[in-house]
């Protein structure tokens, strides 16, 4: 049966400015990191992009090695786009990315031009688009100028293959560096995707928030459910067989211990206050910061899309809620 995307699917997620850009991005994006490999089934992969659309999710992210294996994410994302989501082009966002281990050799990571504009061309091909909305460098390579990493980001532009670029995982300095650089190009820098949660801070202890913010580069933040350990997946001390903390890969069984534990259920009853769930609070969390355009999340079912979604009915953040938060993940008020 031919897809027909919900009418009504504009009518309730709030969009947000990109910066000073005149993009838009939903609250939250859909991240294809996880889940969209060869290893899982296309239907199911096929009904989370048909839901994310029509509940108004029209930014879905990626890079060249998501998978697994690298390279299988775009391959299925470019399958239903084809088979659902092409008449709707201009609806949509679709990014992705290069910086990390894709392929042998010298050439197959990091920052080359070389490495950069040859991933942009494959990741076309296994997206089956003739452009990417937004291409980043995924990291910076401490050994290539960035000027010629950000050189071949305006190449790209220049192209027609992209049109608009960020950086993921740069320090504040590193951000204003690339703007510098691609400004010499007369390319905006639209925005950066670091990783930010209640557990992790680091974009707004080392001031990437504030530097991006008056910059006017947006922000749109991943891994904000930490891994998983932001939910209620580890709540009863047990390891799910299926859970990434079983899997060890980039989150192992023994950061489930107890001190998480604690902290964990005095965050999940804090959020069941509220009418939430764990994870829903921690995406109300990110989403208050001022810098934050979008955050990334990623679903291995409709349900669990759907019930991260919902975390965007939740009421505001009070100021006792903030503190609570703080003191349960051991940071002091502000």
């Amino acid at each position: 049966m031919t897809y027909q995307p919900a009418p009504d699917r504009y009518d309730s997620m709030p969009y947000r400015r990109t910066g000073r850009s005149g993009l838009k991005l939903p609250a939250l994006s859909l991240g294809l990191w996880h889940n969209f490999g060869f290893t899982k089934p296309l239907d199911v992969q096929q009904a989370i992009v048909r839901r994310a659309f029509d509940l108004g999710v029209t930014h879905f992210d990626l890079a060249n090695n998501y998978g697994p294996p690298y390279g299988s994410a775009e391959t299925t994302f470019g399958r239903i786009f084809t088979a659902d989501l092409k008449p709707y082009r201009d609806e949509i966002v679709v990014s992705s990315k290069a910086g990390y281990d894709m392929w042998a050799g010298p050439y197959g990571e990091w920052g080359s031009r070389k490495y950069m504009l040859s991933s942009l061309d494959q990741s076309l091909g296994r997206l089956k688009l003739d452009y990417v909305d937004i291409f980043y460098s995924h990291r910076p390579d401490p050994e290539t100028p960035i000027e010629e990493t950000m050189g071949a980001l305006a190449t790209a532009v220049q192209q027609g293959k992209v049109l608009y670029v960020g950086v993921s995982n740069y320090s504040p300095e590193q951000t204003l560096a690339a703007q510098a650089a691609l400004a010499s190009h007369g390319v905006p820098l639209l925005i950066h995707q670091p990783r930010y949660s209640m557990l992790d801070r680091r974009p707004e202890e080392s001031g990437l928030l504030d530097t991006v913010e008056a910059a006017g580069v947006g922000a749109i933040v991943y891994s904000p459910l930490e891994q998983g350990m932001l939910t209620d997946r580890y709540l009863d001390g047990s390891i799910p067989p299926d859970s990434r903390a079983a899997v060890g890969h980039f989150l192992t069984a023994d950061r489930v211990g107890d001190d998480y534990l604690s902290m964990a259920r005095g965050l999940n009853d804090l959020a069941a206050s509220r009418g939430q769930s764990l994870a829903q609070l921690a995406l109300t969390w990110v989403l208050r910061a001022p810098a934050v355009t979008s955050a990334i999340i990623g679903a291995s079912s409709v349900q669990q899309l759907e019930q991260n979604i919902a975390a965007l009915d939740g009421a505001p953040l009070t100021a006792d809620e903030l503190a609570r938060i703080d003191e349960l993940t051991g940071r002091a008020s502000a």
